[in-house]
């Protein structure tokens, strides 16, 4: 079902019974924008996400729904990279790779990797002149951007506590993640809301409380709920959760 929420006028909540109907129809979303992108610019900038959740997703596209986007016309970039390197089984490039660009044979001209050779700081940085190199001056704004959430409320790699919340350019950034003692290289929130869509992934009733926090905003915290900060500026904010990720939301 969806619903639609008054607080944000560009913002739909749908929640489905089975995690099954929920990738169909974030599958079905996902080609409405690419024909649309297509349509109107020739050509459809599309953010992936990593961890678990999506892989599903990305094999839905790559087989059953392969026929109905030209995939000739599709880039593929990242919203957050890992700091391991490209062969390792974290790397979320890895797993895009393997259960969509790979099977779709997408040419590597179109895939916008993060290169994690690089020290972070650095790799932020070369991202981000890649993202601009491509978008030709125009301004960074992409068709879709996918996020999931994790049960702490963090989204993309803006954990809670990390100082990248605080990032108000729209630029990508490395951030020190001190409960996993690790960096990561992020799209910042500012860059994030630039884009025309963003859609979250959610399912699993570990996210229930989360996903109450963020989406009910009972209490405004960002630091320690950062998914409170995708608020896109101009563009539509989709949750796509299932029953157990919506348990926990007034009815």
């Amino acid at each position: 079902m969806g619903v639609f929420l008054p607080a944000h006028k560009k913002m739909n909540l749908l929640i489905y019974k089975t995690q099954d109907e929920l990738l169909n129809d974030i599958a079905k979303y996902i080609i409405k924008i690419a024909h649309n992108s297509i349509a109107e610019q020739g050509c459809f900038n599309f953010v992936l996400t990593g961890g678990n959740s999506p892989k599903e997703l990305y094999h839905l596209l790559a087989t059953k729904f392969k026929a109905e986007i030209d995939w000739s016309k599709v880039y593929f970039f990242f919203g957050d990279e890992r700091n391991v390197l490209p062969d390792h089984d974290s790397y979320n490039g890895l797993m895009a790779k393997e259960s969509i660009l790979a099977p779709l044979n997408i040419p590597a001209e179109q895939i916008f990797y993060v290169d994690t050779t690089l020290a972070p700081e650095k790799a932020a940085i070369e991202y981000k002149k890649a993202i601009t190199k491509h978008f030709k001056g125009a301004d960074l704004s992409f068709d879709l951007i996918l996020l999931g959430m994790g049960d702490d409320a963090h989204t993309a790699s803006l954990f809670p506590e990390t100082d990248i919340l605080k990032n108000k350019d729209v630029t990508v950034d490395a951030v020190y993640v001190e409960k996993l003692s690790t960096y990561r290289i992020s799209f910042t929130a500012p860059l994030i809301n630039k884009a025309k869509n963003v859609a979250f992934l959610v399912f699993g009733k570990n996210k229930a409380e989360a996903v109450k926090h963020v989406i009910e905003k009972q209490e405004k915290n960002t630091r320690l709920y950062p998914a409170q900060l995708i608020r896109p500026v101009d563009g539509n904010l989709t949750w796509f959760l299932d029953d157990e990720s919506a348990s926990l939301l007034d009815a």
